[in-house]
């Protein structure tokens, strides 16, 4: 009976990994740098904001044009032979820089869309990076439970031998199969896991469905991340800052067109008259100009300078709030990478040892299996905490290149 059962387990782990390679085989592999470009070049949130920029250079070429002037056509008194005909062209003439602030805030509002352009390309780059180490610890994960998957076998079949021997009781083979079917459970949920990240990444890369296999990523070689006062010293260089000072920018530009709005423009025309009953034509020039008693644009000057007080303000707290994330992500770098070379230098190898020699100590007759079961959770556990150190890796890096893009140009 034993031995059915096991048989059936290990069909069914081996079915749905025959199924597994023939769909990763089926597929190619996926770099980070690949899924990086791909997302850049298809992910639709991505276009959408690279449409900010022509959007933007439309408007700056508004600001840049000159009012149009009229044609004005007037007749007095509704009698032909009496009637005194006027045509006239009239000019609107701007004062006190209008057209030069206009173009003033279209380039200040140009800078400010290609900064924020900048912070989602790099947004997208530290999602991208995130998603790929998750599908990439997925994809251990689902290897490391293949590994437990084959401890669990073996132990298995060092149970079956010592139940048939007479050596142990029937309970140690009844205990193997839980525990074979435990690990079982857990190398579905592994792949559920990898499968779910495959597809989160795919979104990222702007297709409903993965176009990849494996992933040829490794965690055995991330990049060190650039010193603390080389990140301090740069703030200014961070996301961030470039879209706070771009609004500060953009503000005081705003201010400046409003300053202007003060100033009255005067109209200019020119025409010609022509008199029915005299018969003669007449020349006509003419020149208006508003007269700022009551409406001097004040109420707006005043917003936009509170305005600009408020983008000062906020761009110094974005400085605080950088610096403090930098100091932050790189105290958790270091400790996320601290846990991964403890883990995997001492504690995995010295728990894959422990299941080998409590499975070999447990064919000799010297333990238990309630020994075998603990050295296999134990190692199990280790694996466990082993990958989310992995991710807390990972997290610290993204959040970095999130504030900086490739952290590589500090070299």
């Amino acid at each position: 009976m034993y031995q059915k059962k096991r048989l059936y387990l290990l069909a069914s782990g081996l079915l749905g990994l025959a199924l597994m390679s023939l769909e990763v085989g089926a597929q190619e592999g996926l770099t980070l740098e690949r899924a990086v470009s791909l997302a850049y070049e298809r992910n639709p949130e991505f276009s959408a904001a690279r449409a900010e920029i022509g959007i933007a250079s439309g408007l700056r070429r508004q600001a840049g044009a000159i009012p149009n002037p009229e044609l004005g056509f007037e007749v007095e008194d509704t009698q032909s032979d009496r009637q005194t005909r006027s045509i006239t062209i009239t000019q609107p003439i701007e004062l006190g820089g209008k057209r030069g602030a206009r173009i003033g805030v279209a380039d200040a509002n140009r800078s400010m869309v290609d900064a924020d352009l900048d912070f989602r390309r790099q947004g997208l780059r530290a999602d991208v990076i995130q998603a790929y180490f998750a599908a990439l610890r997925a994809q251990e994960g689902m290897q490391l439970a293949e590994a437990s998957l084959s401890l669990a076998e073996r132990a298995a079949k060092v149970a079956d031998a010592q139940v048939d021997a007479g050596k142990v009781s029937p309970v140690e083979a009844t205990r193997a199969d839980m525990q074979l079917a435990t690990v079982q459970l857990d190398l579905r949920r592994a792949r559920q896991e990898w499968d779910n990240a495959r597809q989160m990444l795919a979104r990222l890369l702007g297709t409903d469905a993965p176009e990849f296999g494996s992933l040829l990523g490794s965690f055995e070689h991330l990049p060190d991340v650039p010193s603390e006062s080389a990140l301090l010293a740069r703030v200014r260089e961070s996301a961030d800052m470039r879209r706070a000072l771009r609004q500060v920018a953009l503000s005081e530009a705003e201010l400046g067109l409003q300053r202007s709005q003060r100033y009255p423009d005067i109209s200019v025309s020119i025409g010609s008259q022509y008199d029915e009953i005299e018969r003669e034509r007449v020349n006509l020039v003419g020149l208006s100009v508003p007269l700022p008693l009551f409406d001097r644009n004040q109420g707006n000057v005043l917003a936009a300078a509170r305005r600009a007080e408020q983008a000062r303000d906020l761009r110094n707290a974005a400085e605080l709030r950088v610096r403090a994330e930098i100091q932050q992500a790189l105290r958790d770098w270091r400790t996320a990478r601290a846990d991964v070379e403890e883990i995997r230098n001492r504690i995995l190898p010295a728990g894959q040892r422990t299941v080998e020699a409590a499975t070999r100590g447990f064919s000799l007759g010297r333990f238990a299996f309630l020994d075998v079961l603990d050295a296999q959770r134990a190692l199990i556990d280790a694996r466990t905490r082993y990958l989310q150190s992995l991710q807390a890796v990972v997290d610290a890096w993204a959040r970095i290149e999130r504030l900086y893009g490739p952290t590589t140009t500090f070299e």
